[in-house]
């Protein structure tokens, strides 16, 4: 007889855990090695060799970098927000790591004969189909707005000017680039018609990615993922901390772990947008071969994420910062109206045209 707690069987609860754990020990362990993987990119790229004094050519540097922040003397100024200051770390960094909740990281494997997707929040339902949280996308959309909370509280409870000026930055980076960032996904939602990321993958599986489908939403895939790095603060789009004009920002009051989970919440952000680009436009999980052998699907994910990764450092050594007038007019002046026209077009696309793969019908 199977036990069950709450109508499901206990092995649901088990693989739950263990997903959960998996998921998380990935993030940190990536966080903690993209700081490493950027300084040495970004070193060969200016012709230097980044670090190499700790472990082989550098590999202990992330370690070495955690316990120094770790023993660090903890400051909190006389006249800052105590409570406030304190927490706004953690509303910086919760977000990051529970939006992967909702995000099907791979296929669905068999382990004792019990079906598990590779979703933290999916299980399989007894005729063996996936029963995911069927609004996705609009769970990933609410938790992107709550980190911003945490830089514009840390602003403001530092009782500093600078930090109070990357606060403010922030919520106004913020506001200004999620409008078209999330206008640039009702293409995809468009096309797929529904919300549940499973969905959105399982439909790329059968006609491609969505990046190629038609331009109007290659254009969306180009538009979601500038928008997101401007939304996480990601160089050139780094205004809220621009150490030549605001010292560190928003963190400038910060030291020991504090200012760490800022720094971890940063890399976090980075690996969750690329981690929803690859979700909602580059296929997500599938593959070649991935129906044959489901556990190839993780090393599919994850090598499509550590090329948006990799993109993104690229661009950090590549574009200088924006000033913030032109980092405004961006948003509101010019994605704003493309993502307007994006979704006007690719209606026009999908009725008129035809929804099929555009690049594949020119080199057919």
């Amino acid at each position: 007889m199977e036990y069950e707690i709450l109508g499901l069987p206990v092995w649901y609860y088990i693989a739950m855990v263990a997903k959960v754990l998996v998921v998380f020990v990935w993030v940190l362990l990536t966080v903690a090695y993209a700081t490493y993987a950027e300084r040495k990119i970004i070193g060969h790229m200016q012709v230097r060799l980044g670090p190499m004094r700790t472990g082989w050519h550098g590999l202990l540097q992330p370690i070495a970098d955690g316990l120094k922040l770790f023993f660090k003397e903890e400051i909190i100024p006389a006249e800052a927000s105590t409570f406030a200051f304190l927490v706004a770390p953690l509303i910086a960094l919760v977000p990051a790591f529970i939006s992967f909740a909702v995000i099907p990281f791979g296929s669905t494997i068999t382990v004792g004969g019990y079906k598990i997707p590779l979703q933290i929040a999916a299980f399989a339902d007894k005729s063996g189909g996936v029963v995911d949280v069927n609004v996705g996308v609009l769970y990933i959309l609410a938790l992107s707005s709550l980190g911003v909370y945490g830089i514009v509280l840390a602003g403001w409870s530092s009782n500093s000017k600078y930090s109070l000026l990357g606060g403010l930055r922030a919520s106004a980076q913020m506001i200004s680039y999620e409008l078209a960032a999330g206008l640039s996904l009702i293409t995809v939602f468009m096309v797929s018609g529904s919300l549940s990321l499973q969905t959105i993958v399982a439909d790329q599986a059968a006609f491609g990615w969505y990046a190629w489908r038609n331009p109007f939403l290659f254009a969306a895939f180009i538009i979601f993922f500038i928008c997101s790095l401007a939304e996480i603060n990601r160089t050139p789009f780094d205004l809220p901390e621009a150490e030549t004009e605001l010292v560190s920002g928003f963190c400038t009051e910060y030291s020991s772990m504090k200012y760490a989970m800022f720094f971890m919440a940063e890399y976090a952000n980075m690996i969750t947008v690329c981690a929803i680009t690859v979700t909602l436009f580059l296929g997500g999980w599938h593959g070649p071969f991935t129906d044959a052998m489901p556990l190839l699907s993780p090393f599919y994910f994850i090598a499509k994420v550590y090329t948006l990764i990799f993109t993104c450092m690229w661009i950090r050594a590549t574009y200088p910062r924006y000033r913030y007038d032109q980092l405004m007019g961006l948003g509101w002046k010019f994605f704003l109206p493309i993502t307007l026209v994006l979704i006007v077009g690719n209606a026009f696309w999908i009725n008129v045209i035809g929804a099929g793969n555009w690049l594949g019908g020119l080199f057919a």
